[in-house]
């Protein structure tokens, strides 16, 4: 790994775990001051969350700078739309793990994602998208590259319609 690359994601991590550490310890002082707690309880509870909600913050940041790395100079996210996975696992993720896969969508392509392994990436303008419901079916090269059953029931059509603006058919 390069040093800069490194130190993106080590910033990203950084980034993340600030911004997640210093809402929740937004969130427990507001409890706390309702609640009318004593401000030794306040201070523990802030400390203890603050420690926490860092690291998963830290997890999320280091996921955001690996998956950033992939991008072209200029291109943009436009989207992040989680996918179920094609079978239920045994034991479910960590919630720090985040979902297990998502489909990202950006100004020139789209990218699958398994956490912070990247599946396939192809360009928008070589893609040909079919929605059936909650379901995209994504073709690439006249193959199918893939079906996905998207969380959220719209986010298929919004997926289309964001890519079709963006030069799929």
């Amino acid at each position: 790994m390069n040093q800069g690359r490194e130190r993106r994601i080590r910033l990203a991590r950084l980034f993340g775990a600030a911004v997640t550490a210093f809402l929740a310890v937004i969130a427990v002082v507001g409890f706390g001051v309702r609640a009318d707690l004593p401000w030794w309880a306040v201070v523990a509870g802030a400390l203890l969350t603050a420690g926490l909600a860092g690291w998963t913050g830290a997890q999320i940041g280091r996921q955001r700078g690996i998956r950033n790395e992939v991008l072209e100079p200029g291109e943009t996210v436009l989207g992040t739309y989680t996918v179920r996975p094609p079978y239920t696992e045994h034991t479910p993720p960590a919630a720090h793990e985040g979902p297990q896969y998502q489909l990202r969508m950006t100004t020139r392509s789209m990218e699958m994602w398994e956490r912070t392994a990247l599946l396939w990436r192809h360009p928008l303008p070589e893609l040909r998208l079919i929605t059936e419901g909650s379901r995209l079916r994504v073709h690439h090269d006249g193959r199918e590259a893939g079906t996905m059953l998207l969380e959220q029931p719209s986010a298929a059509q919004e997926i289309c319609s964001v890519a079709r603006r963006h030069g799929a058919t």
